[in-house]
């Protein structure tokens, strides 16, 4: 997964973060070529996240399956899907307009890490 997140930059994903939610992924030839899964939980609703694919295996629609997959099981626990993308990124924005998803709102977000030094 890791390698996958790193040839990829979906966003945050560390150490810990399969133990949010549930993940999946396809794999060609033993190789983790996509991957999709639930990050944060709010009352009544959950982040998709992580949602990435190489560069060579893209267009093959693997993105759709894992998202709708992750959509019918939060659906299906009687919550309400949602995700976060860069505005940059038009690919995956007409992929989530297309999978039923609307702009909300768009933010500005600053990461901060706590380092050791104080």
């Amino acid at each position: 997964m890791f390698e996958l997140v790193a040839a990829t930059e979906p966003g945050p994903f560390l150490e810990r973060t399969i133990e949010l939610g549930t993940y999946l992924g396809l794999r060609r030839k033993g190789v983790l070529v996509a991957m999709a899964g639930e990050r944060m939980h709010l009352d009544g609703w959950t982040e998709i996240s992580a949602v990435c694919t190489l560069p060579a295996f893209r267009g093959q629609r693997f993105a759709s399956r894992l998202v709708n997959d992750l959509i019918a099981r939060i659906r299906a626990r009687d919550e309400r899907p949602f995700l976060h993308v860069m505005t940059s990124n038009t690919q995956a924005i007409a992929l989530y307009h297309a999978l039923g998803f609307t702009a909300r709102r768009t933010a500005t977000i600053t990461v901060l890490a706590h380092t050791d030094s104080g």
